[in-house]
């Protein structure tokens, strides 16, 4: 061989072991030649190193925008908030303006004012809060509290406006006790008419004069934060384009890697996926077997794949056959028949109600409280029950004795598991196996037997759930929250068959519309919480007053709707007096003392006021509305004659 020829061979050598040097390298950096745990675990390690990254990048550039954007945001935005806080209640004013101009009645009168005090209190506030700074309260329609926002000081502008704006509001605050007055004077003539407009329009041009102000304010402000987000705009483009250049460096990276690992992977992954494949072509012979071809992570994949096809058809086929039973017992009545299958004959499932602290047996439904192996406490008190209790599973086979409660300790063994559902136990299931025979083996055996039915357990526990909240949806749906009254969509459901009985009986109903007199001064007054405790002892005493067969409705806000069944003619008026007089005797509790209060109650009969139910129900509330107008604290019986405009 000559020397030119063995230069070329020890070239052609070099570069040999370099490029293998370098697929080496390449393979070693992108995990190739790592177990496929360790694989994963480097390359999760570099994407958090990205993240770790990009997310300093992203935090920064946050800063820096809060540095420059904070004092605009601080300032304009509540700034502008407060005014047109200040124009929406200014425009409430106006309303009640015209509001006192046809007011009925010196309660309309006195209540308006209050609504309108309360008004002007509530700007007061806001102006206080931007001329010193401190915290603004946004209500809604229904005096709500929505929200709470923090107000700098005014500055220039805005002292300005917080100065001209409370000598408006003295005006406007005189212009309303001006027309107050002349309307009291004139309530009941039409005397001085020409004064109450002529303080109308000079209160009205007050109210324009304030729009005005606040909304030229407003304009402002919104030119003046417009004209500041330069430089916010330059440190946005600067970190955008910083955060670009890092998430795709990353995103390169990740292709890279990504691509090496899939391949370490998918390779050997052929043999099995090749298998699975065949299968999917077809019927699912569940006795066919993936052959083994290694011992490492991809040879115990093919172990696992042939015991997840022994048992994912029955499982499967369990599912759907619960997801289409039409009650909670088809579900228990399937689940234990999974249990006998796998060997447990002596077995119970409970249910948990949570809200109730309560457990009770669904499953055989020939148990009672006598018959199960438990102490009946536990029933009353599901806490009682150690698996509830602690959310795991109690087993007197590992430690004889562990739970108190269990009755039947000397002969039987029990293993009490939790149906966990969100953290809680939402069922209990109770095996039992008798003591005599008991040795390691049938230990060993009793632990496969619960392995397999906890994973029945596991597929059904989402649809109990499911079908439990079902059920509890619907109830809900029918109940008022507030007093557990039936609302009126329980009504709506039940009228054709509370009609259709009482004609086939030949029997009357009963209709009393009741509303709760002068209601709303309690809630002005002592607030909603009392409010909301009157409207549940009102409906105790509603229920108190009328048989278990009738019914008692929450109609909406404080009406309620009695239904006497099967009444004679004319009985409905006495239930409906011994309503009131019931009422009008209690004492309600409020914060500084007791309270009275009285309800009108309006009277129909079905069918002898009308051949429909829902006519009679307003023909009761007519006669409700004849009631309030004649004096309130009574009850009127519908007449013909009440039927007088279309209004109704």
């Amino acid at each position: 061989m000559d020397k030119k020829s063995s230069s070329g061979l020890g070239k052609n050598r070099l570069y040999a072991a370099a490029a293998g040097m370098s697929r080496s390298f390449f393979e070693y950096v992108t995990f190739v030649r790592q177990p496929l745990k360790k694989k994963f675990t480097l390359f999760s390690a570099g994407v958090l190193f990205w993240i770790l990254v990009i997310s300093s990048i992203s935090i920064s550039a946050l800063v820096c925008l809060g540095r420059e954007s904070g004092g605009t945001l601080q300032y304009f935005i509540p700034q502008d908030r407060a005014a047109q806080l200040i124009i929406m209640d200014i425009q409430d004013l106006r309303v009640d303006g015209y509001r006192l101009e046809r007011a009925p009645s010196m309660q309309s009168i006195m209540r308006i004012n209050g609504e309108s005090t309360s008004g002007i209190k509530d700007i007061g506030q806001v102006l206080y809060a931007m001329g010193h700074g401190g915290s603004v309260n946004d209500f809604n329609a229904e005096d709500d509290l929505v929200s709470r926002f923090s107000i700098e000081a005014a500055r220039g502008p805005g002292k300005a406006f917080v100065k001209n704006m409370s000598g408006l509001m003295y005006g406007i605050k005189a212009g309303l006790g001006n027309i107050s007055g002349i309307k009291l004077k004139t309530l009941n003539s039409k005397a001085g008419t020409g004064r109450l407009e002529k303080a109308l329009a000079v209160y009205d041009a007050s109210i324009s004069k304030a729009i005005a102000l606040a909304g030229e304010y407003s304009r402002k402000i919104s030119a003046d934060y417009s004209a500041d987000p330069r430089n916010i705009r330059t440190y946005t483009s600067f970190a955008l384009l910083v955060l670009s250049v890092a998430i795709l460096m990353s995103i390169l990276l990740l292709i890279v890697f990504t691509t090496a690992i899939s391949n370490a992977v998918i390779n050997p992954v052929k043999t099995v996926t090749g298998q699975i494949q065949s299968l999917s072509r077809g019927y699912i012979d569940i006795s066919k077997r993936i052959e083994t071809v290694s011992q490492d992570e991809i040879g115990r994949l093919a172990i696992d794949f042939n015991a997840l096809m022994e048992t994912m058809d029955s499982i499967t086929k369990f599912k759907k056959a619960i997801e289409e039973d039409d009650d909670l017992a088809d579900v228990y009545s399937r689940l234990g028949a999974e249990f006998k299958y796998y060997g447990f004959d002596g077995f119970t499932i409970y249910e948990v109600a949570n809200s109730q602290n309560k457990m009770k047996p669904v499953y055989p439904l020939a148990h009672s409280g006598a018959e199960i192996s438990c102490n009946p406490e536990i029933l009353e008190n599901c806490f009682l029950c150690r698996a509830k209790k602690t959310g795991h599973v109690v087993s007197s086979i590992e430690y004889t004795g562990i739970c108190k409660y269990f009755l039947q300790g000397a002969e039987m063994d029990h293993i009490c598991v939790p149906m966990m559902v969100g953290g809680s136990a939402g069922g209990v299931v109770q095996f039992l196996a008798e003591k005599s025979g008991m040795n390691a083996l049938h230990k060993e055996a009793i632990q496969g037997w619960l392995n397999a039915a906890r994973r029945y357990m596991e597929e059904s526990i989402p649809v109990i759930e499911t079908k439990r909240l079902m059920a509890t949806l619907k109830e809900s749906a029918l109940k008022d929250a507030l007093t557990g009254l039936h609302n009126r969509r329980f009504l709506q459901e039940c009228a054709e068959s509370l009609v259709a009985g009482a004609l086939r009986r030949g029997k009357h109903i009963g209709l009393i519309m009741g509303d709760i007199d002068f209601f709303k001064q309690v809630n002005d007054i002592y607030g909603h919480n009392t409010g909301d405790s009157l409207l549940k002892e009102t409906a105790e005493i509603l229920k108190k007053s009328v048989r278990a067969a009738d019914l008692v409705i929450r109609f909406g806000g404080e009406e309620f709707l009695i239904v006497l069944m099967d009444v004679s003619e004319g009985e409905s008026a006495g239930i409906a007096e011994k309503i009131r007089e019931k009422m009008e005797a209690n004492k309600f509790k409020v914060a500084d003392g007791t309270l009275k209060k009285t309800i009108s109650l309006g009277i129909s009969e079905f069918p002898l006021d009308a051949e429909s139910l829902w006519h009679c129900i307003k023909f009761a509330d007519v006669a409700l509305y004849e009631a309030k107008n004649s004096g309130r604290n009574r009850c009127v019986r519908f007449a013909r004659e009440m039927w007088k405009d279309e209004q109704f």
